[in-house]
């Protein structure tokens, strides 16, 4: 099976690999431009913003997101999404917080839905 063919991939799989890396993320299946890491920041969420689109599905772990300027504050199962080239991070999370990423679309990101 190839890295864009694969069924499943366990949260807790992920975040144990990531635990073994130097950086907190990993990309866990790439397709033509969808694009899917787990990410698990240690102590702080250092990101700058991102050229594509992406969505965060909130896998383990509590706290804030902070988008241009906005807190909301985010959980287990928890949708997030964000725009390409928008300040993003996630604030006030435990050592138990880890999320799926998902970039999908264009550099530069999709147009808005009408």
């Amino acid at each position: 099976m190839t890295a864009d063919d694969t069924t499943r991939i366990a949260a807790h799989d992920a975040a144990a690999r990531i635990a073994a890396l130097p950086l907190p993320f990993d990309e866990l299946f790439a397709r033509g431009d969808l694009s899917v890491e787990f990410y698990a920041p240690r102590g702080a969420d250092l990101q700058e913003p991102h050229d594509r689109d992406e969505v965060y599905i909130v896998a383990t772990g509590s706290g804030t997101f902070l988008r241009n300027g906005e807190r909301v504050p985010f959980a287990p199962g928890d949708f997030l999404f964000v725009a390409a080239f928008e300040e993003h991070r996630f604030e006030d999370f435990g050592d138990d917080f880890g999320t799926w990423v998902f970039f999908f679309g264009p550099v530069g990101g999709c147009r808005p839905a009408v």
